[in-house]
């Protein structure tokens, strides 16, 4: 399989603290790879690591072999990588559509002085991004919540809303940060189809963080996991829900069911 993301032997300090150590991973194109480990283990500095938050003090990353070290993390959007993230961040006081549509205008070609003179090429492009706009919550079933208010929506609908407007940026690699956080069992179950049906039907690769075990097992293909900022094991499910020192780090079962 052809290589999207790499993280070659990232390490990042904050002062004195060594929060990521030497951590390399690999993600390739259409793949479901999931991120795990203890509170506090690294996972959301991974995250901002290749997001462009942070900038690695050691070690490079690269998408589809182009490095990104150094870039803003607009740039990075720009480039294919885009996130959801531990709490919810929509922008409030705009509406479903609108909270979608902003996304669509990291693509614009046409800059504030033509939406001053408002030509027809501005006017075609307002239309289309209309149009994929609706198109996009159409899929998730969220166009009939166009005119709503995003901070009125239920928690799940948010959560949807969340992933519709990173998917908007037209990602090829989409993080997921904790997303069935808060939900219930039957969420989470609703949650894991609609991961799977993203991954698919846009043709992308996905990066999931979860401490839910059932969520992660169930949908990953493979899965690195994290414990104090270093890389304790890598692989399939069925190796890591037995790797002792999985279990002991964070698992804390002698082997978790799928």
């Amino acid at each position: 399989m052809d290589s999207l993301l790499k993280l070659h032997d990232c390490t990042i300090r904050f002062g004195g603290l060594t929060a990521v150590a030497s951590f390399s991973m690999e993600i390739c194109k259409r793949e479901l790879v999931g991120l795990i480990g203890p509170n506090g283990a690294g996972k959301t500095t991974v995250f901002n690591m290749v997001t462009g938050v942070y900038r690695p003090t050691e070690g490079d990353v690269f998408l589809a072999g182009e490095r990104l070290n150094g870039l803003k993390p607009y740039a990075i959007t720009g480039k294919g990588i885009a996130r959801t993230f531990q709490n919810i961040r929509l922008f409030n006081s705009l509406t479903v559509f609108d909270n979608v549509r902003a996304a669509f205008n990291l693509h614009v070609k046409h800059g504030p002085s033509h939406a001053l003179t408002r030509g027809k090429a501005f006017l075609k492009e307002e239309s289309d991004i209309e149009k994929r706009t609706l198109e996009l919550l159409k899929i998730f079933n969220l166009d009939r919540l166009r005119e709503a208010m995003c901070k009125s929506l239920p928690y799940g609908d948010q959560r949807r809303l969340e992933i519709v407007r990173a998917l908007a940026t037209q990602p090829k690699l989409l993080l997921l940060d904790e997303p069935a956080a808060g939900m219930t069992p039957t969420e989470k179950s609703n949650l894991m189809r609609l991961i799977e049906f993203v991954q698919e039907t846009f043709d992308i690769s996905v990066l999931l963080v979860e401490h839910d075990m059932r969520v992660v097992m169930g949908i990953c293909k493979r899965i690195y996991v994290l414990d104090h900022g270093v890389k304790i094991a890598e692989g399939p499910p069925e190796k890591i829900r037995k790797d002792p020192k999985v279990i002991e780090a964070y698992l804390g079962e002698t082997e978790v069911e799928g």
